[in-house]
């Protein structure tokens, strides 16, 4: 999953933001745009990298640790509930950029905004599990689980919300094709930095390049026929 959101990202940060980019506003403020995104975006990840979850405990020890001490569970309990909040944090000052993403990009037409809110819902679906797992394991309950990572997403309305008040409904097209260059940029870092490289730690690196292919696949004909059914001003 991992690796086809990442397919599907890539896909729509190089073949439509960043080619639009260069194409409205010429090869050199077209790249300078894309960079500015990757350099913002780099630097939210040196200050607020996205944490990983604790490894799950196997069944055998978490029964020794029962059966030995249940103080000793317990501490672990709290530590795994510790690192659910902290994921939920990170995560959420992840996913703040990403609102804004879609926003802008649906400011352009139907097509941009449906195209970068299908990737960024499957590259959400990972994080959510990453949220809800050391939660659940730490409490025991499936509400409180859902209820924390159903919280850790409402950042990206809320990025939303935010862009919304600070930029007019209308923008001069070339500052628009700007910036979404710089979301161009914003993806290609995401997904080069953290997604891609997770896939490979998680599915191994045959099965990660051929969802990132399949994903890239998946959206360049997405790209298409969403070209063919909406009308050229979307």
């Amino acid at each position: 999953m991992k690796g086809f959101a990442a397919g599907l990202m890539l896909s729509i940060s190089f073949f439509d933001l960043t080619h639009n980019a260069l194409n409205s506003l010429g090869f050199l403020r077209g790249n300078l745009w894309f960079f500015a995104g990757v350099i913002f975006f780099a630097v939210v990840a040196k200050f607020i990298p996205e944490p990983e979850p604790a490894p799950p405990i196997s069944n055998e020890k978490r029964t020794k640790k029962h059966e030995g001490d249940k103080g000793i569970m317990k501490r672990r309990r709290r530590q795994v509930l510790l690192s659910g909040v902290i994921t939920a944090i990170g995560i959420s000052l992840h996913n703040f950029p990403e609102g804004m993403a879609v926003y802008l990009g649906s400011m352009k037409g139907v097509r941009v905004g449906l195209n970068l809110a299908l990737a960024i819902a499957l590259h959400n679906i990972p994080e959510g599990v990453a949220v809800a797992l050391p939660v659940y394991f730490a409490t025991e309950s499936k509400w409180e689980a859902f209820k924390l990572a159903s919280l850790s997403g409402f950042a990206e309305p809320l990025g939303v919300v935010i862009v919304a008040c600070l930029f007019p409904t209308s923008l001069n097209p070339e500052i628009l094709e700007g910036i979404l260059g710089a979301v161009g940029g914003v993806m290609a870092f995401l997904t080069l930095h953290e997604m891609i490289p997770l896939a490979f730690e998680y599915a191994g690196q045959k099965q990660s390049v051929k969802a990132v292919f399949c994903g890239m696949a998946f959206m360049s004909a997405s790209l298409y026929f969403l070209r063919m059914s909406l009308p050229e001003d979307m």
